[in-house]
């Protein structure tokens, strides 16, 4: 029989690498938003029957495929290093893609590769990490329409503000010509109360 000496620090052992592991996750997460590079990437329309699933917005994005050498080299599902830079209204571009980590001191993302093409065009579509935004429940329903109704108006501008460092990614915001999903829906329906 094992003894309450021994059975107490493991115990507190197990119960102490329980609370360490989230509250790492949260702090690297928290590291991220405080210190990463802000990053506006810019959503293209889907079809509003999939917006959501539970209590999120399904997003895409217009820039996420990128000319490569040879497109025989590559494996859809292979992890992937993109390179970012920022053009001149401030959205992210990608300004190259590698297998391995970039050593420079220059912002890029982990992503995965989504697809190949196979037709000589030599072309990636990237995957990037970022692809959920969750909302509260209260909210889904109404963020749903707001954000199918501006993917569909050429006149707004929709887009994910996503924090980046190290390769790592946190996805902020949604916005729309500038405003938080979050606050539209919010006026939403205190004008509909």
């Amino acid at each position: 029989m094992i003894s309450k000496k021994i059975i107490l620090p493991i115990f507190i052992l197990v119960a102490l690498a329980q609370l360490y592991v989230p509250s790492k996750m949260i702090f690297d997460r928290e590291e991220i938003l405080e210190s990463g590079t802000d990053y506006k990437f810019s959503t293209a329309p889907i079809d509003p029957s999939d917006l959501f699933r539970g209590k999120y917005i399904i997003l895409s994005y217009k820039d996420n495929v990128v000319a490569v050498k040879n497109e025989k080299s590559w494996i859809a599902g292979e992890t992937v290093y993109v390179s970012l830079v920022k053009d001149k209204a401030g959205f992210a571009k990608i300004a190259s893609v590698s297998k391995e980590k970039p050593t420079k001191n220059q912002n890029f993302v982990k992503a995965e590769v989504s697809a190949v093409s196979s037709n000589g065009t030599n072309k990636l579509t990237i995957y990037y990490p970022f692809d959920r935004y969750y909302m509260e429940e209260s909210k889904a329903y109404d963020a749903e329409l707001i954000y199918a109704e501006s993917a569909q108006d050429s006149t707004q501008i929709a887009y994910a503000l996503v924090s980046v460092k190290n390769g790592d990614s946190v996805l902020k915001d949604v916005l729309i010509d500038g405003v938080s999903i979050r606050e539209i829906v919010k006026e939403k329906q205190q004008n509909n109360k």
